[in-house]
């Protein structure tokens, strides 16, 4: 089955799936029953997780012996490629067992990290707020101070965020990335030029709408958008674990002692 295929069988299956319950859902927060901070704004802290395989690919996709079949988070079905880098991307997915970052172990980056399939925890205060992921426990700072981003060529893994409140939408902006990173499993990517806008809302108090709008003119013909609901944690006593899965080479030399009653 070609890609041309499946992004249009999931186009259909979208328009059938949907329901007047998911545009009331998606209509219902009005600001009233979203938990908030002490200076008034939605209190974004907990731990938060996608559902479903979104790691995967970004685009539609029949079933992989590597990956489940989804519909796909682009808005449009396609990521807008410049020529050279929709070759670059089916270099990438024929290597991506071995080529992708995420099994040496490298942080996920941003926007991957939020939707990457492991959960993250996000702490709030008036000033920043700090996401800090399970897989490989890199930590995000996202500032709310009012303050720019830094002058210079920065290359950062997780990029330089700084945010503003509009209404009860946290928007994030982000730049300064070393291009390293890749978006999903299956090789698609950017360079050190990204540039994204995240935009996170309440559409209940224990779901978020992550949204979040990718330039990059280096490898993309034109802005392109993907979006993701974030679900609460509520399990009793939940929390993150560690997942330094780059340690796992060493552990032969360094043995977890064991202690008997």
């Amino acid at each position: 089955m070609t890609r041309a295929i499946i992004l249009a069988t999931a186009m259909v299956f979208a328009v059938i799936l949907a329901s007047p319950s998911d545009s009331r859902l998606a209509a219902a927060d009005t600001g009233a029953d979203i938990p908030r901070a002490a200076d008034g704004k939605p209190d974004l802290s907990g731990i938060w997780q996608t559902l479903g395989a979104l790691d995967y690919d970004l685009e539609a996709h029949a079933t992989r012996r590597d990956a489940p079949p989804g519909l796909g988070i682009v808005d449009g079905g396609a990521i807008p490629y410049q020529p050279w880098a929709l070759e670059e991307r089916r270099k990438r997915f024929e290597a991506r067992a071995t080529a992708d970052p995420r099994t040496r172990c490298f942080t996920l980056g941003t926007p991957r990290g939020i939707y990457g399939g492991e959960p993250f925890q996000i702490f709030q205060r008036p000033r920043d707020l700090t996401v800090v992921y399970q897989f490989g426990h890199p930590v995000r700072t996202i500032h709310t101070n009012g303050t720019q981003h830094p002058d210079g060529t920065l290359d950062f893994w997780l990029g330089d965020s700084r945010a503003r409140w509009e209404g009860d939408t946290l928007v994030v902006d982000v730049t300064q990335f070393n291009g390293e990173t890749w978006l999903d499993r299956s090789g698609n990517f950017h360079s050190d030029a990204l540039h994204v806008v995240e935009r996170w809302s309440f559409l209940d108090r224990n779901t978020l709408s992550y949204v979040a709008t990718l330039e990059d003119p280096k490898v993309y013909t034109r802005p392109w958008t993907l979006r993701a609901q974030l679900h609460r944690h509520r399990e009793p006593g939940y929390q993150l674990i560690e997942n330094y899965c780059y340690t796992l080479d060493y552990d032969e030399f360094y043995p977890v002692p064991v202690t008997h009653d």
